[in-house]
């Protein structure tokens, strides 16, 4: 179904260059938002290739952001307004394009699955996915509130992401930690404070139409354990009982219809405990970490292109997964890198899909404590978990770094 009249006119704000040129390929015009500082002048110029028009501006001004929306829709005859990246810049977008008459989502429903104390208050006024939590508006006050919940617990503020200012928190020490970090790295309240949840992680990613929500995967996350919690690699699609996918189904199905969620994809993290799933956060997005890779590797399902053929008319219907795919992160030591060798051979592997490796020799290597400060990734496929693993296994010992460790310990880790 190709779109047509005004619904063929689509504004994108902070379109990743890829998202432009589906939507293009899906019949629809685009008019595109960037925001300069944030990317280099040449990704902004792939952006534009696809594109009618590319505007720029600055996120962090909402009044100009939102007087730029609405100049262009009225001006274009635009049809929808879509933003798919970073969190941040979400709310006044989407507030404008409510206002506006053309939003696929209610404001309310992208507010309150980006805010993991919004989130979390939801699913206790219904009685979902239970965990016991407060929510505080500054760092102060957390040490306050812990005296109500036992130790140890997970804090984090409420509307970052990428586990940016999370920390678990086993003692005083912890605490000192975790406020020194986030007041260095200037992230804001309010702050979640929760149970610590223990068991499997999963990532589950959706994609929504007219209000009905359908599970496109779930992928298996794996971290380092405690004290950092870094993902170290993530499995798609998650080995799982039956049993177990149904559960996580209907929890995440649960509460992406009690935010009132109407069109477009989800990212919700879950926990496998004891007592069931419970999810973690979710976000009006695609997950990172190269989900819709191996999504498209494990079952030749572009869900990136889903969504516009989804917004232009088209019925979801989820893939069946006919192979295994994996990313495996590079945890590095912190130091100086030397030298590097290796890449070569693990370019020339048959089962790897994509190595990323940013760094050169004399490049620091920063400590990792969070997805954004590990050191690259590779992508395998493979016909089973167990095959991937020892696929990702021999893609680590293929590469040799030599790194002059920095005298310095890495800060006191995270958890997501």
């Amino acid at each position: 179904m190709t779109p047509t009249g005004a619904s063929k006119r689509l504004l994108m704000v902070m379109p990743y260059s890829q998202f432009v040129r589906k939507a293009a390929e899906a019949g629809f015009e685009v008019w595109a938002i960037w925001d300069p500082s944030l990317r280099e002048r040449a990704y902004l110029d792939e952006v534009a290739e696809h594109a009618r028009e590319l505007l720029l501006t600055d996120f962090s001004d909402e009044e100009g952001l939102r007087t730029l929306i609405a100049a262009t829709v009225r001006v274009h005859g635009i049809g929808h307004v879509l933003h798919l990246g970073a969190e941040d810049s979400m709310p006044p977008a989407y507030a404008e394009a409510e206002a506006l008459g053309v939003s696929p989502n209610p404001a309310t429903a992208i507010g309150v699955l980006n805010d993991k104390a919004a989130m979390r208050a939801l699913l206790a006024a219904h009685g979902l996915s239970a965990v016991r939590s407060v929510s505080v508006a500054t760092a102060d006050e957390v040490s306050g509130a812990l005296a109500g919940l036992p130790l140890p617990v997970v804090v984090k503020p409420a509307r970052a992401s990428g586990s940016r200012g999370v920390a678990l928190i086993r003692d005083a020490a912890d605490l000192d930690e975790w406020t020194e970090r986030v007041t260095a790295a200037g992230l804001p309240g309010p702050y979640l404070i929760e149970e610590y949840l223990q068991g499997p992680e999963f990532s589950v990613e959706t994609l929504s139409a007219d209000g009905v929500h359908h599970v496109i995967g779930i992928t298996a996350k794996h971290t380092t354990g405690a004290p950092y919690f870094v993902e170290t690699s993530h499995v798609h699609p998650a080995p799982l009982a039956d049993a177990e996918r149904a559960a996580i189904h209907a929890v995440v199905i649960g509460l992406l219809d009690l935010a009132g969620y109407r069109f477009g994809p989800a990212h919700t993290e879950v926990i496998l405990t004891d007592r069931g799933p419970r999810v973690v956060e979710s976000q009006t997005r695609l997950g990172g970490d190269r989900i819709p890779l191996l999504i498209e590797t494990a079952s030749d399902y572009d869900i990136e292109a889903a969504i516009f053929r989804t917004l232009a008319g088209e019925p979801v219907e989820p893939p069946r997964p006919r192979h295994t795919a994996s990313v495996g992160f590079f945890l590095l030591p912190a130091g100086e890198l030397r030298s590097v060798t290796g890449l070569d051979a693990i370019r020339a592997l048959p089962y790897v899909q994509t190595l990323h490796f940013p760094h050169s020799p004399g490049d620091d290597l920063p400590p990792t404590t969070n997805s954004f400060t590990r050191h690259g990734y590779v992508v395998v496929d493979a016909e089973s978990p167990a095959e991937a693993a020892d696929r990702i296994a021999r893609v680590r010992g293929l590469l040799r770094v030599d790194v002059r460790e920095a005298a310095l310990a890495a800060p006191k880790g995270t958890h997501r």
